[in-house]
């Protein structure tokens, strides 16, 4: 992977727009590649509560050696009795909690083997990034660390046999928390194993990344400056002219890219880059994954930008809003699958899938042209659009609903309920696109006449919710 620079976690900024890893009410909520990179693991929230376990034996057993100099006194409700009585209560912790690290760390297994069979295998880092799972194997793991070194400091001393009271208390009201935690952690994967948790934690997870990537429409031009230099049309006859191409150096799905960072570059350069891939794509080795213009800047260009993307064997939401749209669309389609069958898994995607393009049709899909602080066009990436993502959304599941009219028809009223959250006739029109597209399904495999005469009730419905809306003035300026 190549390393990125996490203060350029940003996304496309709008023509004209400053790009919004300058704009620091955006940082706040787009967090860096690393700190995602991080979260999915199940190594890292153990390993820090292992460290704070060490920390707190470190306090307890100065302690409990000011005890044993005679320095402090403890309450007769601390004693734990003498060294073989303490070793015997420790070693009883450490086993049991030993145990149940073995069981905790079986369900989890199980758990993610589970969402890989019925959810898909791109499901598995959903899981694996769950907070609840990683608290739960590092309070264990840390109680058993802390467990041993108190049991590896119970020894012979000058004044007889040294039992670090405290310590052994400490480490008995641990056990007493692993209890809780078990009983949490069995409720929880219960819980989250569930369908249609899993699919509302996904959307979810679209909210947040479309609310991070897009701003909103009454942002997109109160920021717009005035245009300096040459113009978008004008640079990109320039690029596909004269412009030079910067190969990939490795392949892998396109995961971050520092679009302040590139501006930075393309500027001390004097250079335009352009870039052919978006957050998302697959990158092959040796294809052009840039173009930039002057081509004599192209080396240094080249050199800069393997320093300002990040590429992996796998997507991430991390400025790919796309990607969970996908995922959504994964459980629905596996659920029309004739081995599985499941109508109303497919029908509670579909149901998500409609908040989701509800709250992007809010949204300002920027046009990713970025600027340098002189206004001067610096970078052109790829940014998708609305009809794109509504294509994403409704395309495969359409596909695969022939001969379904319920599935059919509940996508058209997930449009209905889209139309009337747009602000653009175009987004319209795209909707119109797809509505058609349905009808043309169902009359192809629905034989039943009356279930048909529903499907087209439900067309008709949407056809006046968007003739409604494009009777009725535009409530934003475009």
């Amino acid at each position: 992977m190549t390393a990125a620079s996490s203060s350029s976690a940003g996304t496309p900024g709008g023509h004209g727009l400053v790009p919004r890893e300058h704009d620091p009410r955006r940082q706040r909520r787009l967090p860096s590649w690393r700190i995602e990179a991080a979260r999915t693991t199940l190594w890292l929230v153990p390993t820090l509560l292992v460290l704070v376990s060490i920390a707190l034996f470190a306090a307890t057993i100065a302690f409990d050696h000011h005890v044993y100099s005679q320095r402090l006194t403890l309450p007769t409700w601390l004693r734990t009795g003498d060294a073989d009585a303490g070793r015997q209560v420790v070693i009883a912790i450490a086993a049991a909690v030993i145990t149940v690290v073995g069981v905790v760390f079986s369900i989890t297994i199980l758990a993610l083997t589970l969402a890989s069979q019925q959810f898909g295998p791109r499901m598995m880092r959903h899981f694996i990034r769950d907070v609840g799972s990683q608290v739960t194997l590092g309070v264990f793991v840390a109680t058993f660390v802390y467990a041993v070194l108190v049991l590896a400091s119970i020894t012979t001393g000058p004044r007889g046999g040294f039992v670090p009271h405290l310590s052994i208390t400490v480490a008995e009201a641990l056990s007493l928390v692993d209890v809780g935690v078990l009983i949490y952690f069995i409720h929880h994967i219960a819980k989250m194993i569930q369908l249609p948790e899993v699919i509302a934690s996904i959307a979810r997870d679209l909210h947040q990344a479309i609310v991070a990537e897009f701003p909103a429409r009454a942002d997109s031009t109160a920021e717009r400056p005035d245009d300096e230099g040459r113009s978008v049309d004008t640079l990109l006859e320039a690029l596909e002219r004269s412009g030079g191409d910067v190969a990939a150096t490795s392949s892998g799905y396109l995961q971050h890219v520092g679009y302040a960072q590139l501006v930075e570059i393309a500027a001390h350069n004097d250079a335009v880059i352009r870039l052919k891939h978006r957050p998302g794509h697959f990158v092959v080795e040796g294809h052009p994954l840039a173009e930039v213009w002057p081509s004599t800047a192209a080396p240094q260009v080249a050199a800069a930008l393997g320093r300002a993307h990040a590429l992996g064997p796998h997507r991430t939401l991390l400025q790919d809003p796309v990607f969970a749209i996908d995922q959504l669309v994964e459980i629905a389609i596996r659920a029309l699958s004739p081995a599985v069958n499941d109508t109303f898994t497919a029908l509670t995607c579909i149901d998500w899938l409609s908040a989701g393009l509800s709250e992007l049709s809010q949204r300002s899909l920027t046009e990713g042209v970025y600027r340098d602080q002189l206004r001067r066009i610096r970078l052109i990436s790829w940014d998708p659009s609305y009809s794109r993502m509504v294509n994403r959304a409704f395309d495969k599941i359409r596909q695969c609903a022939g001969g379904m009219p319920a599935v059919l028809i509940r996508l058209l009223d997930a449009m209905t309920a889209v139309t009337r959250a747009t602000v653009e006739s175009r987004q319209r029109q795209a909707l119109a696109r797809q509505g058609e597209m349905i009808l043309a399904v169902a009359e192809a495999t629905v034989h039943e006449p009356r279930d048909l005469a529903d499907v087209r009730s439900r067309h008709e419905r949407l056809l006046a919710a968007i003739t409604g809306m494009d009777d009725e003035p535009a409530a934003v300026p475009s």
